[in-house]
């Protein structure tokens, strides 16, 4: 079993910042072509910086909500590298939530945001992975990565729409790869909470005693780096996980096996 993902091709979205951005430089350290993907144009740019044409780095900005974009998205990738082995949805947003308010409208946003883009993208780059494996009879076709919480989990009335747009795209990990299966692709999840993602550095600077909490009802004890996380998502994506699929990994210093009145989700 190899861990090396070298020479291959992977989209990663939400990679501007924070997880996803760790994710994108380590696969790039790792000898991938990696296509950085995000709303936020200016922190792409600054982020991808002297990658050079001749490099394996490129970067895509633009809406993914919209289809349009994740089209142009797979196109500008096909145009860089030619192929794409592996996709990591890993653009997100979290939302606080009123559940008893009527006009409340998170839960759309959050399902528009979390879920939609990274289903429709999904979709559209296995069936790239499907045509360029035509005559490939045996061995990994693809690997889709997609990046979840361990709010899926967790009862928090606050985090309504943001833990049921989680819960939905740990269901659509799962039934992605069942559908998949038969093309050798593989659909995996990581359900992370203890991990530095810029959501979390946004939310502990506002509440810096956040932090406190959060290690105090991890059993680790600590906060994970982003780049902890971006190992788990190289095994995953890596032959090493090859009969690995329809599997949700939890990388969270151990806070969901505590009672989670004690353990808030982030």
């Amino acid at each position: 079993m190899s861990f090396s993902i070298e020479g291959k091709t992977a989209i990663v979205t939400g990679a501007a910042n924070g997880v996803g951005l760790a994710i994108a430089r380590h696969f790039a350290d790792k000898g991938a072509n990696v296509m950085f993907a995000d709303m936020d144009e200016t922190q792409l740019v600054k982020e991808c910086a002297g990658s050079g044409e001749d490099g394996n780095i490129r970067h895509f900005a633009g809406d993914l909500r919209e289809r349009l974009t994740l089209a142009n998205l797979l196109s500008a990738t096909l145009d860089s590298f030619d192929r794409v082995d592996i996709l990591v949805n890993g653009a997100r947003q979290m939302q606080v939530s009123d559940p008893l308010n009527l006009d409340d409208g998170s839960m759309e946003q959050m399902l528009n945001q979390n879920l939609m883009p990274a289903l429709r993208l999904s979709q559209l780059v296995a069936k790239r992975m499907i045509k360029q494996a035509e005559g490939q009879e045996e061995g990994q076709v693809g690997s889709i990565i997609n990046l979840s919480s361990i709010a899926s989990r967790r009862a928090q009335p606050e985090l309504l729409g943001y833990s049921v747009s989680c819960a939905a795209l740990d269901q659509m990990t799962r039934a992605l790869s069942v559908a998949l299966a038969p093309n050798r692709i593989r659909v995996n999840g990581v359900a992370f909470g203890s991990v530095m993602s810029a959501s979390l550095k946004n939310t502990l600077k506002t509440q810096p005693d956040y932090r406190d909490v959060i290690e105090a009802n991890t059993p680790l004890g600590r906060i994970a780096a982003p780049t902890e996380l971006a190992q788990a998502v190289q095994y995953l994506a890596s032959d090493a996980s090859g009969f690995v699929t329809g599997q949700i990994m939890t990388v969270d210093g151990g806070r969901t096996l505590l009672d989670p009145v004690q353990a808030p989700a982030h």
